[in-house]
């Protein structure tokens, strides 16, 4: 005799939450379980595309509905009664905004590295250089053309190598004009890039914010269902102080901290192979233990990452000595992010099912 659909839910409640320790159907997980002709289709409210912790859930799932001698049909969706914003955005899954404290620590080449890591996945992933005065993004992901223009006037990203990118950087004639904005006039730029972009749809959204606390992040938090934040810095105690500055500024505004990426965390030595700390040791240690945040990844000094302006990014060149730090910090990044997510899935929605099963897209 076939399993039924209510046997089949408990069979799920044996699959544990890698991050969080509970299980899916406690959480609110699992949106509905249906059975027709020996084939288990099964809804999750998963959120985060190619994370590998929830890669790794649906296999759990998957060895579930083998076990009990079904086909599994997985698909994976959420929407406002899991707590997702469907206002604004409404195409895009998760905005994850890149940060420093201070100028100069390898913000915008961990953003262009995380936005390419994750579209490397196989996820769609725009980036929005939202660095009005620095511009950097076209350096490190070269676009294929120029941007293009709706009937509605709304601005068609380009592509870096798959990567659908905008920055204020393609709106300069020449690549070394200042952008001598003042405030009025950024805050004028930032609202187009929020609100007059043709995204299409994403699974990421990665904004490469300015460095400090200044007008341009806060318009952002204000104006965009931010997933979480990124916080990028060095080992040295000033941009130390500077990143605690940050992430208060994104405590206050209850924007979720992901975690800190530590860049150029050490340098290694290509003749003898010892390891030198260079800017001190452990900085970021000392952030991840006063805030409770996690430490997503340290990133070495290397020629390669940021310093000899090479166009493309590292986390997909197979040659580049760093390209397995960035691809360990992507798919941390994607792990947080999905974290993130299930938790406002279980805050936001009854644990019983649906018994619905709408129009999702496939895990």
């Amino acid at each position: 005799m076939s399993i039924t659909e209510h046997e089949l839910e408990i069979k799920l409640e044996g699959v544990e939450d890698p991050d969080i320790g509970e299980d899916i159907v406690s959480l609110g997980l699992v949106n509905d379980v249906r059975i027709d002709d020996e084939t288990a289709r099964i809804s999750l409210a998963l959120n985060a595309p190619y994370a590998p912790s929830e890669l790794e859930l649906g296999n759990r799932v998957r060895d579930v509905i083998e076990d009990a001698g079904l086909e599994p049909d997985l698909r994976a969706h959420v929407d406002e009664e899991h707590g997702f914003d469907q206002e604004v955005l409404p195409r895009v899954r998760n905005v994850i905004a890149v940060s420093s404290g201070k100028g100069g620590v390898g913000k915008t080449t961990v953003a262009a590295n995380l936005a390419a890591g994750l579209q490397k996945r196989g996820a769609m992933v725009g980036l929005l250089d939202a660095d009005i005065h620095g511009p950097n993004v076209p350096q490190i992901l070269p676009v294929e053309s120029d941007p293009g223009v709706t009937p509605n006037e709304e601005i068609v990203p380009p592509r870096s190598d798959g990567v659908r990118v905008i920055s204020m950087g393609m709106m300069m004639e020449d690549e070394d004009d200042p952008a001598i904005l003042r405030g009025p006039m950024v805050n004028k730029f930032m609202m187009k890039f929020l609100e007059g972009v043709e995204w299409g749809r994403l699974d990421y959204l990665i904004v490469d914010l300015p460095p400090g606390t200044g007008d341009a992040t806060l318009n952002l938090l204000q104006s965009m269902p931010v997933t979480g934040s990124v916080v990028v810095t060095t080992p040295q105690e000033m941009a130390l102080d500077d990143t605690r500055k940050g992430i208060q500024m994104f405590n206050k505004h209850d924007t979720p901290v992901l975690g800190v990426v530590e860049n150029m965390s050490s340098f290694v030595c290509p003749s003898c192979g010892d390891q030198h700390g260079l800017f001190g040791t452990g900085g970021a240690d000392t952030i991840v233990d006063k805030y409770d945040v996690p430490l997503l990844g340290r990133i070495p000094i290397h020629p390669d990452f940021g310093a000899d302006g090479s166009e493309g990014a590292l986390v997909k060149d197979d040659d580049s000595e760093v390209q397995d730090s960035l691809e360990d910090v992507v798919g941390e990044i994607a792990d947080r992010i999905g974290e993130q997510n299930r938790r406002k899935v279980s805050e936001n929605v009854s644990h019983e099912p649906t018994n619905k099963l709408p129009t999702e897209t496939e895990d």
